[in-house]
């Protein structure tokens, strides 16, 4: 079975005799590296975005990351006196990702050190690693999908919500009430097929068994809408669109018997919005208007996905004991099992859905 190989989301550049020569607080006027400006572009539109750690007075810092050259180009940049270690924990909390989807290049052999000590999980580079960093296989990224090549404003968009939250006067509820989401959800089109593969190769922590099917599986079963349901999802809010979120990959071949979810899985920049409950219950309301007696879901666990099993959980999944089927995707998985029959958990009071192609008894 394929396992967990290591995805880099997030390449973290120190400034001073990194992204350019010489030190800035020494006088030297910084012109950005043309070769590291190239290497941006290509991992941008890989879908891996940049962020900053350095050891810097902010002020100066700001009026740097806002050249010309660079404007734009960082996510949740970390410019101070703190260690960096520090700075990439901060960063790794601001994009929700982990530590080890994190890599960070400093010119300065203790800098390296201190964090490859602190930060074992991080992948630590040096300024001469980067000609070959784009054949290396942690940087291969996602095909060319709209949401990689908008990865970078997503995120500004995400610190925006954060903020927003952080000085909203009230509880969790009514803040997700004021956000005004609107989740779209439609069965896949060969056209989301790049996407999707995206998803099955990025995401880990909202990914219930962590398998990463090849493309070929994912376009047979969005080619065969008879035996397989591929139900995705796309969310926007007062913020902005969010893009192409998530999706599920339903087997109902066994129909009049349960429905079994194979695969559910969501970017983890939706984390703490409910979409994944949400898409359990619309999946077990599609069931339901099929007169399929119960929805089965695979779950298997890796370091960074429990809360997967504990929202099977929460919606009245439980597990069965019973192994997955005779395939390599479910080697390992345990079988959740929810029936179908009313009364349904409610949907998330916060979300309007948009469902299209589906039968609206489901909702």
């Amino acid at each position: 079975m394929p396992g967990l190989a290591r995805v880099i989301k997030c390449l973290v550049w120190d400034l001073d005799g990194t992204l350019w020569a010489g030190v800035q607080a020494e006088g030297d006027a910084p012109a950005p590296r043309p070769d590291v400006l190239a290497l941006m572009d290509e991992l941008r539109q890989r879908g891996i975005v940049q962020s900053v750690a350095s050891r810097n007075d902010p002020g100066a810092g700001a009026r740097l990351l806002a050249l010309p050259a660079l404007a734009g180009r960082f996510v949740a940049p970390q410019i101070g006196w703190q260690p960096k270690d520090v700075s990439l924990r901060r960063i790794a909390g601001e994009l929700n990702i982990g530590l080890d989807a994190l890599a960070f290049v400093d010119d300065s052999p203790f800098e390296r050190a201190a964090v490859a000590a602190v930060l074992p999980e991080v992948l630590v580079l040096a300024p001469p690693d980067l000609p070959a960093l784009l054949a290396r296989p942690e940087f291969a990224g996602g095909p060319g999908t709209a949401e990689a090549a908008a990865r970078p404003r997503l995120y500004q968009e995400e610190a925006a919500r954060r903020a927003a939250e952080r000085d909203f006067a009230g509880d969790r509820q009514r803040f997700l009430e004021s956000c005004a989401m609107v989740l779209e959800v439609r069965p896949a089109q060969p056209a989301d097929l790049p996407r999707i593969d995206e998803l099955v190769a990025r995401t880990n922590q909202l990914n219930s068994t962590g398998y990463r099917y090849p493309a070929a599986d994912i376009a047979r079963r969005v080619a065969d809408p008879a035996g397989y349901l591929v139900p995705v999802a796309r969310l926007r809010d007062r913020f902005g669109a969010y893009g192409l979120i998530g999706a599920a990959l339903v087997d109902r071949q066994g129909a009049p018997g349960p429905w079994l979810v194979e695969l559910l899985m969501l970017s983890c920049r939706v984390e703490g919005r409910g979409i994944p409950a949400a898409l359990l219950r619309l999946l077990l309301g599609l069931a339901a208007a099929a007169g399929v007696p119960a929805l089965d879901a695979l779950y298997r666990p890796n370091p960074q996905n429990r809360q997967m099993a504990l929202l099977l959980r929460a919606l009245g999944f439980r597990a069965t004991g019973r192994p997955g089927p005779a395939d390599p995707a479910a080697t390992g998985a345990t079988v959740y099992r929810r029936g179908t029959a009313p009364p349904l958990p409610p949907y998330p009071a916060w979300l309007t859905l948009d469902v299209q192609g589906f039968a609206r008894e489901a909702l």
